[in-house]
């Protein structure tokens, strides 16, 4: 039951990472995440190529370690979806977060919801995994009738928890997202 409670609750984190890389109207280092620059003959992420720090609300700065790559990162940035316009100076790469339009804001929940389904997918997955191989067990007799029923209502109320995470956490940042 401890593999189970991990997989579900790596499941969970996971859904929290990817969460993380929309862009709401705050800057957040994370949201970066998903970027991979053409850095010396290979798909490098973003934060191996410099530190990234968070100026003040509104903006993050990139201080970048090779004044080289200075051109590959902006343009990773500029094709990426998030929709910020990198400024920059020197070796430095600021990012001002614009505001987002309401519009945009529906965009986004769209994604986020779209998320949290895949994630809660994947939960009923490792859900419909764990009860096959518990009635494996009963079939292999390892396992009696009552101990499989006791086990699949267990198996069911952590899956019912970490759904429920998922939708508190998806409400949380629709709420974060709304935020004008």
């Amino acid at each position: 039951m401890s593999d189970f409670e991990t997989k579900m609750s790596s499941a969970v984190i996971h859904y929290e990472k990817e969460l993380n890389t929309l862009r709401t109207s705050r800057a957040n280092p994370s949201m970066l995440d998903s970027i991979f620059v053409d850095a010396y003959g290979a798909k490098t992420p973003l934060n191996q190529l410099g530190n990234i720090s968070i100026q003040d609300a509104s903006t993050i700065s990139i201080q970048i370690w090779d004044v080289s790559l200075i051109k590959s990162i902006e343009n990773a940035i500029t094709e990426s979806n998030l929709g910020i316009n990198p400024q920059v100076d020197g070796q430095i790469i600021r990012l001002p977060i614009p505001k987002l339009s309401e519009e945009r804001r529906k965009e986004i929940i769209k994604i986020a919801s779209e998320i949290a389904e895949n994630s809660r997918i994947s939960i009923r997955n490792i859900r419909r995994d764990f009860i096959e191989t518990s009635k494996n067990e009963k079939k292999n007799s390892n396992l009696s009738e009552d101990d499989l029923k006791r086990k699949i209502n267990e198996i069911q109320k952590i899956t019912d928890n970490n759904i429920d995470k998922i939708d508190k956490i998806l409400e949380a940042k629709k709420i974060d997202i709304l935020k004008v």
